[in-house]
C-alpha cells in the first residue's frame, strides 16, 4: 500500500490495478478484495 493524497485508495497486485476507489467511487466491501484476488488464480 502506498500512501497518497486526495482520498485515493488503489490496490495494486503484481503491477495490476485490482481496485480503485477513485474509479468506483467507494471503498471495497468486506471480502470484495479477497474475491478479486481469488479470481486471479
Amino acid at each position: 500500500m502506498v500512501e497518497g493524497g486526495r482520498g485515493i485508495f488503489d490496490v495494486v497486485v503484481d503491477g495490476d490495478l485490482i481496485f480503485s476507489k477513485h474509479q468506483v467511487g467507494r471503498f471495497p466491501k468486506p471480502g470484495e478484495l479477497i474475491k478479486i484476488l481469488a479470481s486471479r488464480t
